[in-house]
């Protein structure tokens, strides 16, 4: 960081803290600063590596792959009561366990972005409020070669792509500011309770389950069904799906509500973020 944005983030300091606006302003005036760090994450994952970074866009295909000839060759799945044949299994699930991936990636990181920083905490001025944005920028940038593997699988097996895909960047918006206002949450609770990775960890895998990954939530009984939706993930799954593979505009309503709420807990998020980051030096 040079002087200037130093005496630039002093200064914001002294302002509320708590304000959901300075972690725009933060975000606006050390987007470098954010490019930077996320493209060392990004680079260092597969640093060492012969191929280096083209693993980021290989393992969504061998994956896509593998899924296509379990379920689709040897299992002979097919999505629900017969709504898509057993080529489709594999995009409806690859589609889930790109959502899936984003929010489990981003929130499973989130307990160690403080801890694993202490020269942040202590050593200079830094805005540590960037390091879940980081995070995210880093696991969008994952997902959105996924998503590409997944385009292109589609128009092989579907012969084509639905319109509704442009919705797409509007579904994941609020599961993008429910996810940073978890990961601000656990980034600060991280701190003082060591025992959160190993929390998250079994939360993160259990999520996996209870969220239609692996099957449609109309598998479900309907007097359960309801249960279902109030796992954060159930809405955005199902409504990634409607969008790009089955063809359905998103539903507004639900994506409205679904879209204050993550609001709320992104605000929430970092206003407890704020709030406790004082005692992040006295700890580490």
């Amino acid at each position: 960081m040079c002087l200037k944005q130093r005496l630039h983030y002093s200064d914001m300091l002294l302002k509320d803290q708590t304000s959901p606006l300075i972690t725009l302003e933060v975000a606006w005036n050390y987007r470098y600063l954010i490019w930077q760090m996320t493209k060392r994450e990004v680079v260092g994952r597969y640093r060492g590596s012969i191929l280096g970074v083209v693993w980021s866009f290989l393992n969504p295909i061998f994956m896509l792959a593998i899924y296509v000839f379990v379920f689709s060759f040897v299992l002979k799945a097919r999505w629900g009561a017969g709504e898509a044949g057993s080529m489709e299994f594999a995009l409806f699930l690859f589609a889930g366990l790109i959502i899936y991936s984003i929010f489990s990636e981003c929130v499973s990181k989130a307990p160690l972005l403080v801890v694993g920083n202490p020269n942040y905490v202590k050593k200079v001025i830094f805005p540590l409020e960037i390091l879940p944005i980081v995070s995210m920028v880093s696991v969008l940038i994952h997902g959105s070669l996924s998503f590409l593997v997944l385009f292109v699988a589609q128009l092989i097996i579907q012969n084509g792509m639905h319109w509704t895909v442009v919705f797409l960047p509007i579904i994941l918006m609020p599961l993008v500011i429910f996810t940073l206002g978890a990961s601000w949450f656990l980034a600060s609770i991280g701190v003082y309770v060591r025992d959160v990775p190993q929390f998250v960890g079994l939360i993160t895998t259990v999520l996996m389950f209870v969220s239609p990954v692996f099957y449609p939530a109309t598998a479900l009984p309907e007097e359960i069904r309801p249960l279902l939706f109030l796992n954060p993930l159930t809405f955005i799954i199902e409504q990634t799906r409607d969008v790009v593979l089955i063809g359905n505009t998103p539903a507004w309503v639900r994506l409205i509500l679904y879209s204050i709420v993550s609001i709320l807990v992104g605000v929430l998020g970092f206003i407890w973020f704020q709030k406790t980051r004082k005692g992040f030096a006295d700890v580490i």
